[in-house]
């Protein structure tokens, strides 16, 4: 039946998911964080042995979908018809707020298409989630060079794109709840460009989940805010990119604005 939670182009969270035992604990970090590392825990074997299938990531990723639900998350998904298969891979460009979209991102896109992220370096280093990431084949970047950064996406993106499987890019150099197209840079249009696959922008608003203060990946959470996951129409790349690279950005910028304004 999970497949089946995403086939329409619009999915939305029917109200009343949330879990009655994250409001005895009065909606505190406290259910979700240990929901969270049961999730990794379980896939931790496979992970630490190289076993991790795209199902179980798949299943995993469902998980982190309802904990999100389960703990007062309300989800607003559109443009899931863009993503359906191709003939080719696609690299998707989206920009990048919380540990939310990380976790929930592959029970959305793999049922459509194989797809793994460009993420830090330093998460492969995280006890049990980093082994639990390294094993979902995604590519590391140190954040420290750019030049070094642009040769190990250019290659192993490639590779992987050649391979048949999609790339997801988040070229922010950190995550951030305000969008600053000053720090949204055009490696995904640039690795799109060399492989001649299309793009697919990626919307999202997910500061429901925050950033903590000592550990960035488990902030608390604001039933106030509402997430939000939009994909547009797939595109090619012509050119230098630099159109394709401001299509993207207004994408994004046009998509925020206009969920602010709904809040």
């Amino acid at each position: 039946m999970r497949h089946q939670i995403l086939q329409k182009n619009h999915y939305q969270t029917i109200p009343g998911k949330e879990k009655l035992l994250n409001r005895l604990v009065f909606r505190s970090r406290i259910y979700y964080v240990i929901r969270f590392l049961l999730v990794v825990l379980h896939s931790w074997p496979k992970a630490r042995t190289n076993r991790l299938s795209r199902e179980d990531w798949y299943n995993s990723s469902f998980s982190m979908f309802r904990i999100v639900e389960e703990c007062g998350g309300i989800m607003d998904i559109k443009g899931l018809e863009n993503l359906n298969p191709s003939e080719t891979p696609v690299v998707i460009i989206g920009n990048h707020m919380s540990t939310l979209e990380t976790v929930t991102l592959p029970f959305i896109i793999l049922p459509f298409r194989y797809a793994v992220f460009v993420i830090k370096e330093q998460l492969f280093k995280v006890p049990f989630f980093g082994t639990y990431t390294k094993s979902t084949g995604c590519i590391g970047v140190s954040r420290k060079s750019p030049s070094e950064d642009f040769k190990q996406v250019m290659h192993e993106g490639s590779e992987k794109l050649k391979n048949g499987q999609s790339v997801i890019v988040f070229p922010q150099s950190t995550r951030d709840t305000i969008f600053n197209p000053e720090n949204f840079n055009s490696l995904g249009i640039k690795l799109a460009k060399r492989n001649k696959v299309p793009v697919i922008p990626l919307a999202l608003k997910t500061d429901f989940w925050s950033n903590g203060k000592f550990f960035k990946d488990f902030g608390p959470l604001d039933l106030s805010k509402k997430i939000y996951f939009e994909f547009g129409e797939p595109f090619e790349i012509k050119g230098s990119g630099k159109e394709e690279h401001q299509r993207v950005v207004k994408f994004i910028e046009g998509r925020l604005n206009k969920w602010s304004k709904e809040e």
